[in-house]
């Protein structure tokens, strides 16, 4: 049976297709089985699906080829002047937006423009060229309230330019009516209490203004309006006549409620800005121009953990009693720089870091210090302090403190009542000139102590002055007028510092008392090439460093042979030789007293480029010379 032509092709293609039966998962013609390449702006890097990263590319127009699932777009150290609401409005799914380092001004920031980036949790408009923006524009962050991040810092934002709406809502209510009747017969009944309880899904950095919550806003999930009106006078007093209130009640509402670090330091800000929201716990207010802190700024964020409001004009009055009481969680305050002239009083109670230097202090009463008993942290150094200004129990009731910094006052000795529980105490550059066992007795937790650039002699450390620092680990006595090395020193000593003083001779005892030593500097001193006696380092077995460079002449450093490795000597001279040879060992050289051990010659002026060499691979013949870098 033979069939024809036509009959046979219409069999091969089989039935015809039917509507809806097409294979959505089978290409059609013209169609590719690879995926559609991801969408890139131009000379930007997109490692991943929504990731845009365009940084440093002199960008004069921002990018038109963004994918809408990009989260995060890097677009800092470009050249952009404005936002175009158009571009950003597509990328509904940005979390961080990084425009760090561009020409962006108040002009060049719409008030729309991130109207649609409800999502938005890091936001960088920093460190403009030329400080161009001088306003963040009117309800501009009302619908970021997932915002956690928010960079303004090296701009010019005023007090103007942060108004009351940046922050936070202002929502206009009106109160219930109350009679039309003369006040004192007839006292008006109290506004009511309003409650805001919001859950919110989303937040960032738009401009949408609220004045009336008709509906709840963008973002919110779920939105309570609760009033709980005073009860009532009685009834007689109640006149038959009712009118609404004239005067309506404005109650801030904060919108960032995810909000946890706000920088806006290197600005022109003259006051802490108002509505901050509860959940801040990072404010970075400095190198601004703030001369007074009121309190009610403050309120609203009672979480705040760290206020650094260093490099402002506090002056002496800027910071009144109670002002900071509000913060009751606060961990951090940064003051210094602010021309104080004595510690604010009334500071929060659980403070536990206070940094004050560089101010104008010189005194420090008994009380001062006494309502922060669980500080661990006091910066008091380079201001104007002076021992008889300083009362013997200023630092007592600090009981938890263990840091405690007085460089660069004008000290002539320790003071007294210092708490046991230091670990660090820095005195540098001070005007020291005794050192008493008795002010330094109970410190038996301290860990480092620096006595550094002081007028400190032999004769002025009084005798058992160490035996109190049992835990000492280092001791910094550099830059003072001692002739030789301080005896009797803490056994858990492990990092001494004798550099910059008149040491001329190194006994043989002088650190039979310190057998944890690892680190010894003694450059810049009027050491000589025999001024360190052979049996000095004996026992030091844990000794590493070892620091000679500055002195007049080259200095002999002799290490006992029980050392368990060669010490890495700190050289100031010409290169030598290493003179060792595979299975011999080099004999010390002769300085007129029988010694046994390795010695390593210490040079003078030795470039810091030069390494001694290694041992790995040289022959017993071949021996290992002093290698310089090319």
């Amino acid at each position: 049976m033979r069939l024809s032509l036509p009959l046979l092709l219409l069999l091969l293609s089989g039935p015809p297709p039917t509507s809806g039966m097409e294979d959505a998962a089978f290409p059609h013609l013209g169609e590719s089985l690879q995926p559609p390449p991801r969408a890139c702006p131009l000379r930007c890097f997109c490692p991943r699906a929504d990731t845009v990263d365009c940084n440093g590319l002199d960008l004069q127009v921002f990018p038109d080829n963004i994918t809408r699932a990009a989260q995060h777009l890097s677009l800092q150290n470009n050249q952009l002047q404005e936002l175009p609401y158009n571009e950003l409005s597509r990328l509904s799914s940005l979390r961080t937006l990084n425009l760090h380092n561009n020409l962006i001004s108040s002009e060049g920031l719409p008030d729309e423009a991130f109207e649609s980036l409800t999502q938005l949790q890091h936001i960088y408009v920093a460190h403009n060229k030329n400080n161009l923006i001088s306003k963040v524009p009117r309800g501009a962050l009302s619908r970021q309230t997932h915002l956690r991040e928010l960079y303004l810092q090296h701009n010019q934002l005023t007090d103007s330019g942060l108004d009351a709406t940046t922050f936070s809502f202002i929502i206009q209510t009106s109160s219930p009516p109350h009679a039309i009747s003369d006040p004192e017969l007839c006292p008006a009944p109290p506004r009511p209490t309003i409650r805001l309880e919001s859950a919110l899904t989303s937040a960032r950095v738009p401009p949408a203004h609220v004045s009336q919550l008709n509906q709840p806003p963008v973002g919110v999930s779920s939105f309570y309006l609760r009033t709980t009106p005073q009860p009532p006078p009685p009834r007689a007093t109640w006149p038959p006549l009712w009118a609404p209130s004239p005067t309506p009640a404005l109650s801030p509402a904060s919108k960032l409620q995810h909000l946890e670090y706000l920088d806006l330091s290197h600005n022109q800000l003259a006051s802490v800005p108002a509505g901050l929201p509860r959940t801040l716990a990072v404010l970075h207010l400095g190198r601004n121009r703030i001369r007074w802190v009121e309190a009610a700024r403050l309120r609203g964020a009672r979480g705040l953990r760290y206020l650094l409001l260093q490099h402002n004009q506090l002056g002496a009055t800027g910071l009144p009693a109670g002002a900071l009481r509000p913060l009751r969680r606060l961990h951090t305050l940064h003051l210094y720089g602010n021309r104080l002239e004595r510690v604010p009083p009334a500071l929060p109670r659980r403070l536990r870091a206070l940094v004050l230097p560089h101010n104008h202090m010189t005194a420090l009463g008994a009380r001062d210090l006494a309502g922060m008993p669980g500080l661990a942290e006091l910066n008091l150094a380079y201001n104007r302090l002076v021992s008889a200004r300083v009362h013997r129990r200023a630092f007592r009731p600090l009981r938890a403190l263990r840091s405690l910094d007085l460089a660069g006052n004008q000290l002539t000795r320790v003071p007294g009542g210092l708490p046991g529980s230091l670990h660090t105490l820095r005195l540098q550059r001070n005007q020291l000139r005794t050192l008493e066992p008795e002010l330094l007795a109970g410190l038996d937790q301290l860990r480092e102590l620096s006595l550094a650039h002081n007028r400190l002699r032999i004769g002025d450390i009084g005798p058992g002055t160490w035996h109190e620092l049992q835990a000492l680990q280092v001791l910094d006595l550099s830059h003072n007028e001692l002739s030789f090395v301080p005896p009797d020193l803490p056994e858990a000593l492990e990092e001494l510092h004798l550099q910059g003083n008149r040491i001329s001779h190194v006994g043989a005892e002088a650190f039979l008392s310190t057998p944890r030593l690892r680190a010894l500097f003694l450059r810049a001193n009027r050491l000589h090439m025999t001024s360190i006696e052979p049996e000095a380092f004996l026992g030091l077995l844990h000794l590493s460093v070892v620091d000679t460079a500055g002195n007049p002449e080259q200095v002999l450093v002799r290490l006992p042979p029980a050392a368990p490795r060669q010490p890495r000597v700190l050289r100031a001279g010409l290169p030598e030789l290493c003179r060792r040879e595979a299975g011999t060992r080099a004999p010390p050289p002769h300085t007129g007293r029988p010694g046994r051990g390795r010695s390593v010659q210490l040079a003078h002026q030795a470039h810091r480029q030069r390494q001694p060499c290694r041992t790995h691979g040289h022959t017993p013949r071949s021996p290992c010379r002093w290698r310089q870098q090319q």
